[in-house]
């Protein structure tokens, strides 16, 4: 099972198991992890974060993504919007904080 840790600037860090996998705005939503978050559908770059370990426990990006990454000079396989990552289900450890605002 993934354990995932929301990480804010601060230092504060909110822990979580997913089981099931799913989508990181979802437990961010379900812990008030320190992800900001507003559209929920990779339009306004709110809810950008580092993937500071496990980038392998999440989906590939789709485009629409990617596009919005593109706009901010983002890397892919560093850095993902939390209303479109999908945690994949299985085992290992994935680190997450918040972007820093552009």
């Amino acid at each position: 099972m993934p354990s995932i840790s929301f990480e804010s600037a601060g230092g504060a860090v909110v822990e979580a198991n997913a089981p099931e996998g799913g989508r990181l705005v979802d437990f961010c939503d379900e812990l008030r992890a320190p992800i900001p978050f507003s559209c929920r559908s990779a339009s306004c770059g709110t809810c950008r974060m580092e993937i500071l370990e496990g980038t392998e426990l999440l989906e590939p990006p789709r485009d629409d993504e990617l596009e919005v990454l593109d706009l901010f000079g983002d890397d892919p396989a560093r850095c993902r919007l939390a209303c479109q990552a999908i945690v994949r289900r299985g085992g290992g450890r994935l680190r997450v904080r918040a972007a820093e605002p552009v």
